[in-house]
């Protein structure tokens, strides 16, 4: 699903940036990994200060965009409308000792932007309760907000040490 309003990002086909020692398929193991995973930290930042918070993700098929959903009075919302630069961390821990070789990573730069009410809202809020029905109430209460992020980058770490880049166009 792919929400429409996605106004400055190109349409074009998906891009790897790679080292020439690296796997083809890049962008299928980070799409894997957020399709599994259903939160993620977004990181926020205020006067040199970084924020870290716990979302409720969706994304869109072409991983180029996701969406979250926050009460309009937290600091994680005025924040997002002081700077609209931010990550997100989605991993794979299970919390088992030992794993560590074993998790993948993930941080995704990108811009945030509100999503005013209307038709793009509905689109949006659609493609979070699709993974997330339980949070139907919540997303539609005036005293939420509905955030997208436009991404821009993916840094992929698996390993614990190996990092790639991905750039979805």
């Amino acid at each position: 699903m792919n929400p429409p309003g996605r106004a400055n990002m190109p349409n074009d086909a998906l891009h790897e940036i790679e080292e020439p020692s690296q796997p083809s398929h890049l962008s299928e193991q980070i799409g894997r990994l957020v399709r599994e995973r259903p939160y993620g930290v977004l990181c926020t930042q205020s006067q040199s200060q970084p924020y870290g918070s716990l979302v409720a993700l969706g994304a869109t098929d072409d991983l180029t965009a996701f969406v979250f959903a926050t009460p309009i009075a937290t600091r994680k919302y005025r924040l997002l409308s002081e700077c609209n630069h931010v990550a997100l961390v989605i991993d794979s821990r299970s919390g088992t000792p030992g794993e560590l070789m074993d998790v993948e990573a993930v941080t995704i730069t990108g811009r945030a932007r509100e999503v005013p009410p209307g038709p793009d809202f509905d689109c949006w809020a659609e493609l979070l309760l699709h993974r997330h029905p339980h949070l139907a109430s919540f997303v539609r209460v005036e005293s939420s907000a509905l955030f997208r992020i436009d991404v821009i980058r993916y840094f992929h770490v698996c390993r614990f040490q190996e990092v790639r880049q991905w750039v979805p166009r």
